[in-house]
């Protein structure tokens, strides 16, 4: 696949490039810029995303940061079969645990909630930091809610890491899930305050919390594209009247 110009493969963070040193050097480049491309077109591209992830897996699959890069982007397109292989694979090389939570949500995509839930009980959690540790708590409550247990989804999202007032990079995300389950619970009340929240602290618009909090509130938004094509049509038809 094409490596654009501007792409040298010294954008990777300094943990993966010493990672790629034990690659010849060639190689540890065009891998290193690979998975430049795998983290830029991720978000809105992943298919795109996918593809370099393959050739840099293809390239070096004993390196644990490429079998991270290649699960992070099978799971980006909802291939968590696939996606949890690769984690497996990371994991066993690194012998860490960052990547429990999202192995537990591949569990869930995989139509697996009860085995998500046993990793949120397993030793490993204690072992993730705290953003980890928030990550699977999400997960546990995404869980809870494919098996229809409503009520449970919403204690498990009580936290301290909830009630706290001050802004985390999870805590828009968290108040956002606890939110959505008090609404599909039927406590309307308390989940447009706590979308209120959401939007507080989503600061760089990582959920669409405003919108879901403008649809409790019913307002509509008018697309000003749409006025702007009315407004050409409402000027000849006054002038057409103004002839007669």
């Amino acid at each position: 696949m094409p490596i654009p110009e501007d792409v040298t493969g010294e954008e990777i963070d300094k943990d993966v490039r010493q990672e790629l040193q034990s690659l010849p050097k060639t190689l540890a480049e065009d891998v290193a810029k690979n998975l430049v491309m795998v983290a830029r077109l991720i978000d809105e591209d992943p298919e795109g995303a996918y593809g370099y992830s393959r050739v840099a897996l293809r390239l070096a699959s004993r390196v644990a940061a490429v079998r991270e890069a290649a699960g992070f982007a099978a799971y980006a397109n909802q291939k968590y079969s696939e996606a949890l292989a690769e984690f497996r694979a990371a994991r066993r090389m690194t012998g860490g645990v960052e990547l429990w939570p999202v192995m537990a949500d591949c569990e869930r995509g995989l139509g697996r909630p009860e085995k998500a839930l046993d990793m949120a009980g397993a030793p490993e959690v204690q072992k993730l930091d705290k953003a980890g540790q928030v990550e699977m708590r999400l997960v546990a409550a995404g869980a809870r809610r494919d098996m229809e247990q409503l009520d449970a989804a919403i204690v498990t999202l009580q936290s301290p890491e909830l009630a706290s007032n001050s802004v985390q990079p999870w805590t828009a995300r968290l108040r956002y899930a606890y939110a959505d389950a008090l609404l599909a619970a039927g406590r309307e009340g308390e989940a447009r305050e706590w979308f209120a929240k959401a939007v507080e602290a989503d600061r760089d618009g990582s959920t669409d919390a405003s919108d879901r909090l403008a649809e409790l509130d019913g307002v509509e938004f008018v697309d000003a594209l749409d006025e702007g094509d009315d407004a050409p049509q409402d000027e000849a038809k006054s002038q057409d009247e103004s002839a007669e």
